[in-house]
């Protein structure tokens, strides 16, 4: 038994999570796509909300020359655009966060997925992965830190999964009458 038991070898190697998501060329893509649509949708926002300053600066500018009934109902008329465009702010910044938690979910099943194939590939038995957040792994010979070959990897991974979908095709104009 003794035999046995000092033939199965374990075989361990531990990644910095951290690194790896600021290194992977997913992450940083993920991240400037949510970069970009935040801004947009910032955008878009800012010129929804622009009309309603005016009202308002009007509204403040007349409100004198208004009758009490006027300005009562000029003012519940702004309480209710303003409560739209909040609640439009929310909206968007709701579907922001769940576009993002998507994108999260995606690269962290990428990663788990990798380092799956990579133990098999490679004979480890157990990956432990640290960061600043969780210190899971306390000490860690450096010869098994095999963080900077997951990024090689996962980058290596990313690239030839992006190149099919970077083929052109060229369109013909469209006849002008």
């Amino acid at each position: 038994m003794m035999i046995l038991a000092s033939c199965t070898q374990v075989k361990i190697a531990h990644v910095d999570i951290e690194e790896i998501l600021k290194e992977y060329e997913g992450s940083k893509k993920a991240e400037e796509e949510m970069k970009t649509q935040s801004e947009e949708i910032s955008r878009q926002l800012d010129q929804l909300a622009m009309p309603f300053q005016q009202k308002v600066q009007e509204y403040q500018q007349n409100q004198k020359n208004l009758s009490e009934t006027a300005r009562q109902e000029k003012e519940r008329e702004l309480m209710q655009e303003q409560q739209m465009i909040q609640q439009q702010q929310q909206m968007a910044q709701q579907q922001v966060q769940e576009e993002g938690q998507k994108k999260i979910d995606k690269i962290n099943g990428d990663i788990e997925n990798f380092l799956s194939d990579y133990a098999k590939s490679k004979g480890f038995t157990y990956i432990l992965g640290s960061s600043n957040q969780t210190r899971s792994v306390l000490y860690g010979d450096e010869s098994l830190d095999i963080t900077d070959e997951v990024i090689s990897g996962l980058n290596e991974n990313y690239s030839s999964e992006e190149t099919p979908k970077e083929t052109t095709t060229t369109e013909e104009p469209a006849p002008v009458n």
